[in-house]
């Protein structure tokens, strides 16, 4: 016999006495990461699209209009200095949530997002674009402002570019992203966390601008799986 011959013959045998892996072995193989990402249905949206349902303008003092524009998208015009809506639900959660939303400073040169949100018992700002136009961070930690405390960062804005944005509350954690980039990690506990005077009558939540137009889309909120708070962690 050759030793081609050989070398088939061998090679048959080794296939006929070859196991595959077992179905469960297959499946721990491809298990999928412990926290589960989440889908669409786990969203809520917080605009209608149509009108300003559950939301009220803020009464800032010479605040802007504010309108649902052509495309469902949220447009606050600038003001004399804030403006801004606030949320009137009653069920907004305080810890263990995470909100996403775009927004684009349309006209204007100061802050385009100035979103307060609950922790815990009270609240906080994430600004973007503020102090003439490149400040961005949390207001206010320690009573420190976005552009003096560990959040304070710096970042260019192009004038009627849509930017992503990011919210997560746990219970030992605040966490905000503009787009892939972590913007601020704060240790609840290491902090007095509450919002600038200014902010108050935005509370538990709204969006507000300074001397900018702003728009909004796409603005939702879900609650956090039990892999994704403290506990799972």
């Amino acid at each position: 016999m050759s030793i081609v011959a050989w070398i088939l013959l061998i090679a048959a045998l080794l296939l006929s006495t070859a196991t595959e892996i077992p179905a469960q072995d297959n499946a721990a193989l491809s298990k999928p990461d412990a926290a589960a990402p989440a889908t669409e249905k786990d969203w809520k949206p917080l605009f209608n699209g149509k009108d300003l349902k559950n939301w009220k303008i803020t009464n800032f003092g010479g605040e802007g209009e504010v309108e649902v524009g052509p495309r469902g998208e949220l447009v606050i015009h600038a003001g004399v200095d804030l403006s801004g809506i606030t949320s009137t639900r009653k069920d907004l959660p305080t810890t263990n949530y995470e909100v996403e939303f775009e927004a684009q400073r349309a006209k204007g040169t100061d802050f385009f997002v100035g979103y307060t949100f609950p922790v815990g018992d009270t609240a906080c700002s994430l600004v973007l674009g503020g102090w003439g136009g490149g400040v961005c961070g949390i207001s206010s930690l320690d009573f420190m402002d976005a552009s003096d405390n560990e959040t304070t960062s710096y970042r260019d804005f192009t004038r009627g570019k849509w930017y992503k944005v990011r919210v997560r509350v746990t219970d030992s954690h605040l966490k905000a992203w503009l787009g892939k980039w972590t913007i601020a990690d704060v240790e609840r506990s290491l902090y007095k966390i509450d919002v600038r005077f200014e902010m108050e009558v935005s509370k538990p939540m709204g969006f507000a601008t300074y001397q900018t137009v702003a728009k909004v889309r796409n603005a939702r909120i879900r609650t956090l799986n039990a892999d994704e708070t403290d506990a799972g962690d």
